[in-house]
């Protein structure tokens, strides 16, 4: 049996993509296990800045509620959803990220 050089070919287009893909997929696992790396140590710092801003929206909306209040603006229930709605939702992300990352 004679090997063409048309086989020759075929095999050596088949199988170089072969060996390239393998060593692709070595580096791809380095570049998964860099951005868990990466990942896993910024997730503290963005769950105390979202529970940080959660506790600055929630003493803004406050005072501004109570400004409103005493100013004798009877009409403060949306304000006061907002605010709160805010807060509650800039808590639950910090405290959400901290639950799944941990």
């Amino acid at each position: 049996m004679q090997i063409t050089p048309a086989f020759a070919l075929l095999f050596t287009a088949t199988v170089m993509p072969c060996v390239t893909f393998a060593s692709t997929l070595m580096d791809l696992n380095g570049g998964l296990t860099t951005a868990t790396t990466t990942i896993s140590s910024t997730y503290a710092i963005v769950s105390k800045l979202c529970l940080a801003v959660g506790a600055i929206v929630g003493l803004a909306g406050g005072i501004r509620v109570y400004v409103n209040w005493n100013n004798g603006e009877r009409e403060i229930q949306k304000e006061l959803i907002g605010w709160g709605g805010a807060c509650v939702f800039l808590l639950l992300t910090g405290t959400v990220l901290n639950v799944f990352f941990t």
